[in-house]
């Protein structure tokens, strides 16, 4: 063996060491007995307002600390993004709040960061507690309703890096939202491979409440066969993206989707949503129904009086949504928590409507 090769070795060598060395630290809390993978189980899409727990593989029980899981459950629903996603980076940062690094459970680590979710000071609002209400900007969250954001307390770290990864893509753009809370490929590789370890079917393909399996007994409860068709058409057209204008079948906006639902079980009402809010018969607060509009004041150019963005209703609490483009995909969402609802329609109750379900001798 020449010198000139020995050298070249032994550099490499020492290169790999050091990246050892470096990375070490990261990586023994994350992958030790932890890509074994498991046996998978599936949610059974029961939503009784309780956080389910039975969307996780025997290696995520195993390795999620109980309070965690609840946490990454509850908000990655409430949120919409994955709840593997969540978990993953937990896991990534501080292996769900185990380790003894310094900036988990007070003051911060070398590069300014705290807490289990591992926020930059300056992200998560300037100060680690923060009294809520207050004006400040970051993503500091009170998971906990104590009226504190303490990013030290797992519940509100987690609602703040739920809402983090929720504005820079997720749950469509997985790698961009990973890569925007830590700048390296690695780092997102990393996090996507325990967000499929965790995952019940080892995918992350499906948003949260977009699984089809969910979709039976959401079309079985249509209270007649007409509405029946117009949610199965609406809940088959999650996952595609928001075109402004759009009427499918690549993608739809807000109102595009309603009016083809409708169309999809032969009965036509106006295009837009300007159109749309007039049309149906006005529906009180609470007495909202499966295949029923609700309708927001939000969008250029509306107002309270004149709605720019509207949702299909499901069920009490949950409709089909194309919200925007930077929103992701169509999805179901929740709809009581949001403040800007300006009220609900029922357009099968419009004389035109009710006309035309005669015509087809529909019911």
């Amino acid at each position: 063996m020449t010198s000139r090769v020995r050298i070249a070795l032994l550099l490499g060598l020492a290169g790999v060491v050091l990246l050892t060395l470096v990375m070490a630290p990261m990586l023994m809390s994350t992958f030790p007995s932890f890509l074994g993978g498991g046996s998978l189980t599936r949610d059974d899409c029961a939503d009784d307002g309780a956080v389910q727990v039975t969307n996780v593989s025997t290696t995520a029980r195993s390795d999620i600390p109980s309070d965690y899981l609840e946490y990454y459950k509850k908000w990655g629903k409430k949120i919409g993004v994955q709840w593997t996603l969540l978990a993953a980076v937990g896991k990534r940062e501080t292996d769900h709040g185990r380790s003894s690094l310094p900036g988990v459970r007070g003051g911060v680590n070398y590069a300014g960061a705290a807490g289990p979710m591992q926020f930059l000071i300056s992200t998560w609002g300037g100060k680690a507690k923060i009294k809520i209400p207050s004006k400040f900007n970051g993503y500091a969250s009170d998971g906990d309703d104590d009226g504190i954001a303490d990013v030290y307390n797992p519940a509100d770290a987690i609602l703040g890096a739920a809402k983090m990864l929720k504005r820079n893509g997720a749950p469509a753009d997985l790698r961009r939202a990973v890569f925007a809370y830590n700048h390296a490929i690695w780092y997102v590789d990393q996090v996507l491979e325990i967000a499929r370890r965790y995952a019940a079917d080892g995918t992350l393909d499906v948003p949260p409440e977009a699984d089809p399996a969910c979709d039976e007994p959401i079309v079985e409860a249509a209270p007649s066969d007409l509405v029946a068709k117009i949610l199965a058409y609406a809940l088959a057209q999650r996952g595609k993206p928001y075109i402004w204008g759009g009427t499918g079948p690549r993608g739809y906006d807000c109102s595009g989707i309603i009016y083809m639902a409708y169309r999809s079980a032969g009965l036509s009402i106006p295009r837009t949503t300007f159109g749309q809010w007039p049309f149906g018969q006005k529906v009180a607060k609470g007495e909202e129904k499966a295949g029923d509009l609700v309708f927001f004041n939000a969008g250029p150019g509306t107002s309270s009086s004149s709605p720019g963005h509207v949702g299909l209703v499901l069920s009490p609490g949950k409709m089909v949504e194309a919200r925007c483009t930077l929103c992701g995909p169509i999805k179901v969402t929740t709809y009581r928590d949001r403040p800007n609802i300006v009220g609900y329609t029922r357009p099968l109750r419009n004389p035109a409507v009710l006309a035309q379900i005669k015509r087809l001798g529909a019911t």
